[in-house]
């Protein structure tokens, strides 16, 4: 349930409010927007008993969330929430661009893919360090070693940096070296994972599961925002359908359903949902066109030579191109990079 606030309302009445919900064991989620103060009942509202929120002083009504994600919908934050990572803003006018190959090899390629995607205007270098195969036989990752060398990267060219965990076990080193945290596609239902990066309080990046739909994923997020985390930013990455002319099938619409069931920011990773270099531009194109929030990409210095998802990875020079096009298409929707 939400408590909106009257618009003459005062500190004193919001504070009442949360003072009260406090009394009864509830929880409080507070957001003041330009057009009203929401107060977000945390907690099951049948402790209040008799109680009748809107005979209290500066109360409008009171309207209850149907959706089992009750922090990130929108309406417990009806104008959107932004997510900070470093001097990254998630969920304002401008579109946070992400680009980085799909792992970390060694310190010269993460370095050189770091300078590349920073020259183009990238904000934030991704680069994966655990990577969760299909087959066992496939290159999994330079772990925890990894996690070193895109820190030194991302410290060398300014540049906040995104990786992958795997596992709960993982994190209490991974957070020396994360900005934010990246959940996969195949974990974006292991609770007890969510739960754990909701705890640690760092920004997550969540992506949709591969065949998720997307109350599913908002669920998902909820796992983490009842940790006591916010700082949650959705990621579309395609999902699995019958057809196989790309790796996956990218879900544009999710976008804009997103952007009116959740006050959570989303961005698009058209990487792997096109699963071909040739095919990111136009994925990409679409992806802020239809509303998101930025991009994810994979960049490689070398594709040809890359140890996992060769195919999908664009070459620096690539990328740039498609950020100068990106550029425009932001322009068009009212965005800026």
């Amino acid at each position: 349930m939400i408590v909106l606030m009257k618009k003459n309302c005062t500190q004193q009445n919001v504070e009442a409010i949360v003072q009260l919900l406090k009394e009864y064991g509830l929880g409080a989620n507070l957001s003041t927007g330009s057009q009203a103060t929401v107060v977000g009942v945390l907690g099951d509202k049948t402790k209040l008993g008799g109680v009748n929120l809107e005979l209290m002083d500066g109360v409008e009504k009171c309207v209850p969330i149907m959706h089992s994600y009750k922090l990130a919908s929108r309406d417990m934050v009806p104008e959107g929430r932004t997510v900070q990572v470093g001097t990254v803003t998630f969920g304002g006018k401008k579109l946070v661009m992400i680009a980085g190959p799909c792992a970390v090899e060694n310190q010269e390629q993460i370095l050189q893919a770091a300078e590349g995607v920073k020259a183009a205007g990238a904000a934030m270098l991704r680069g994966g360090a655990f990577k969760p195969r299909t087959s066992p036989y496939s290159f999994q990752g330079t772990e925890e070693e990894g996690l070193k060398m895109l820190r030194r990267a991302g410290d060398e060219t300014g540049l906040p940096v995104v990786s992958e965990v795997t596992d709960h076990e993982q994190l209490a080193f991974a957070e020396k070296y994360c900005d934010m945290f990246q959940i996969g596609a195949r974990n974006m239902q292991n609770f007890r994972l969510l739960r754990a990066v909701g705890r640690t309080g760092i920004p997550v990046l969540l992506k949709r599961g591969i065949a998720s739909t997307i109350e599913e994923w908002l669920d998902a997020a909820e796992y983490i925002m009842s940790e006591g985390n916010s700082s949650v930013v959705l990621c579309e990455r395609g999902i699995r359908t019958f057809e196989t002319a790309t790796r996956n099938t990218l879900d544009v619409s999710a976008v804009p359903v997103i952007r009116e069931r959740s006050s959570l920011p989303i961005i698009v990773d058209p990487s792997h949902a096109a699963g071909k270099a040739s095919y990111v531009r136009a994925l990409a194109l679409a992806g802020v066109a239809a509303g998101a929030d930025g991009l994810i990409v994979e960049v490689h210095p070398n594709p040809k030579k890359a140890m996992s998802d060769a195919a999908q990875q664009l070459t620096p020079k690539a990328y740039t191109a498609l950020f100068q096009t990106a550029v425009k298409v932001a322009e068009a929707v009212g965005r800026t990079l």
